[in-house]
């Protein structure tokens, strides 16, 4: 069995005072807060920008042992027209060596997520998983591919994934396809579904059910399930209802 990692997407974000953050807390000590409360947080500014090693450092001092980041990768990595030739190499380079290693073992997997305009072309895209490396200054990598359009719902596609040990991400959201394949020694699930009127952003019975979804995902590597978008100021009450019925 793996370990199950629930979190949120990021940790900056002001409607979640006096809701998940306590009244009086410092800005300054969110995530030191957040990484205690949760057990897994998706990095996703890094889909806009570039942060500097000590960022990085400080965020991993910070967190406690056990707590693991996932990283959203670089949008100029994954909205190109042509994914697999030497400038999208290079845009991969600059975003895997800005300073993601010094998290050490907090490291977990990183999310390459495509727009929904983004097609399914069979050979660029195993050019561009034949590029993904499997380490980064000794850590070893984990990727994860949230495809948005429906032509990825093909078997050609799980084979590729699955010849190179990449996971699908299961994402939850109506105007995208939901793949739940296993093609890989993890899984990772991005909900986005939550609802404003539930303290808990989802219904017992919605949460039950992903409580049996994350441990038949365990059961062939660690499983991260984020509570992202949807009505977000519920989505760390998602995130510590679904660790509480995992237990």
């Amino acid at each position: 069995m793996g370990k199950i990692y629930v979190g949120i997407g990021g940790w900056t974000y002001e409607p979640w005072r006096g809701v998940f953050y306590p009244d009086g807390l410092s800005q300054k000590k969110e995530l030191e807060f957040a990484s205690r409360a949760l057990t897994s947080i998706e990095i996703n500014g890094t889909y806009y920008s570039t942060f500097k090693r000590n960022s990085w450092e400080k965020w991993r001092d910070e967190t406690p042992d056990g707590f693991r980041f996932s990283v959203k990768a670089s949008r100029f990595c994954t909205n190109r027209k042509v994914l697999s030739d030497e400038r999208s190499r290079e845009s991969m380079g600059m975003f895997l060596n800005q300073g993601l290693a010094a998290l050490g073992d907090k490291l977990g997997p990183v999310n390459w997520q495509f727009m929904a305009t983004k097609k399914f072309d069979p050979e660029d895209f195993e050019g561009f998983l034949k590029q993904l490396p499997k380490e980064i200054e000794g850590l070893p990598l984990k990727h994860a591919l949230e495809v948005r359009s429906p032509t990825f719902q093909t078997e050609r596609f799980y084979d590729l994934a699955r010849k190179h040990n990449v996971a699908i991400v299961y994402a939850v959201d109506e105007d995208f396809p939901e793949i739940d394949e296993a093609t890989a020694d993890f899984a990772y699930a991005r909900v986005m579904s939550s609802r404003e009127d539930l303290d808990t952003g989802l219904s017992d019975d919605d949460l039950d059910g992903y409580v049996t979804q994350a441990r038949r995902w365990a059961e062939r590597g660690d499983a991260y399930v984020y509570f992202i978008a949807g009505a977000k100021v519920r989505n760390p009450g998602a995130a510590k209802a679904l660790i509480a019925r995992l237990g």
